[in-house]
């Protein structure tokens, strides 16, 4: 079926039917505004992110329900790294004609099966023709209580600085797929697929344990250097330190230059968050408890804007914040 036999308001009517209710929603897709309640003594957090074909993604690559997953996953992130709960998403779609509607229904299947794992409402949006690429505008709203949200402005020089997860696997697979190859499948998962760290987010946060955090969306050293930027402190990374996946070090080990895709690579969407001391002891329980590696990969040190790479020789050398950037060329700067 083409859209326009469906025309515009059958479509969202089609989108409308799809999503249930949800506590706090008392009007959702259908009216001017969605009507929305938050949890008493809490405050709400708003994200927006726009993904567009031939930048974020090409359709050649990947399946439509895994895009309107991973739609969902970058956007939640953002909550995610303030130690909030993903509560509602609006949905702007720049619909090429040609799309077909079938591809349209596994895009917002996906979008939806997205929205259930997060607990996550779709509340509303727009949608329009695009006269060229697919564009994709998610904003996403949630909430933490107002004592436990974390920014990124209270790393202090002593405090631990740690990751969750593997670093680079989502950039590895990007590399693969641009040279032609075929990504293995756990890079794949995570470049076509992530999966926000929402439940390791409010853990950290009602445990009152982060000085700051922020979520790897753009590489390692880009994203830390926003911490570092916004509380005017410096850093010390120990390379050795990264935690990589068994495939990341595989493909390492043949190509040693591949650690950038560590440090800069990007899309990784797991937290980067800083810990006093006095309480990097914690953390040990709530890795086993989440089933989820939380690995220290340096210090923060008094030195404002300056960041470090320890080498294993001991030796270490200057870093520059880079990452993915839309506005540089290639995206890097």
């Amino acid at each position: 079926m083409k859209l326009a036999e469906l025309g515009e308001f059958g479509f969202i009517e089609r989108i409308r039917r799809a999503v249930a209710g949800a506590p706090g929603v008392h009007l959702g897709i259908g009216d001017d505004c969605a009507v929305l309640e938050l949890p008493p003594g809490e405050r709400l957090l708003t994200s927006t992110d726009l993904l567009i074909e031939e930048v974020h993604f090409r359709r050649e690559w990947t399946d439509s329900f895994r895009l309107g997953r991973k739609s969902v996953s970058v956007n939640v992130s953002d909550i995610a790294a303030m130690g909030g709960t993903p509560r509602h998403l609006y949905l702007g779609l720049g619909i090429p004609a040609d799309l077909p509607v079938e591809e349209l229904d596994a895009f917002i299947s996906g979008f939806l099966s997205a929205c259930r794992d997060y607990g996550a409402t779709l509340v509303g949006g727009d949608t329009c023709r695009s006269p060229g690429p697919l564009l994709i505008s998610v904003t996403v709203e949630g909430s933490a209580p107002s004592a436990e949200v974390v920014s990124r402005r209270g790393a202090r020089s002593g405090d631990g600085i740690y990751a969750s997860g593997t670093l680079g696997d989502s950039a590895l697979a990007l590399r693969r797929l641009l040279d032609g190859s075929l990504p293995d499948d756990v890079s794949a998962a995570r470049h076509h697929d992530p999966r926000a760290q929402v439940e390791l987010g409010r853990t950290l946060a009602k445990a009152r344990l982060p000085s700051a955090m922020i979520d790897l969306s753009d590489g390692l050293l880009a994203d830390l250097g926003h911490i570092l930027e916004a509380s005017a402190v410096g850093a010390e990374i120990e390379i050795a330190a990264l935690p990589l996946s068994p495939a990341f070090r595989s493909a390492l080990a043949e190509a040693p230059e591949l650690i950038e895709l560590a440090l800069s690579g990007g899309e990784d969407y797991q937290l980067l968050f800083t810990i006093p001391p006095a309480r990097e002891g914690e953390l040990a329980a709530i890795s086993t408890a989440l089933g989820l590696p939380l690995t220290r990969l340096g210090t923060v040190t008094a030195e404002p804007g300056r960041l470090w790479l320890r080498r294993a020789d001991g030796g270490r050398e200057a870093a520059t914040a880079k990452g993915f950037n839309h506005f540089s060329p290639f995206g890097k700067g």
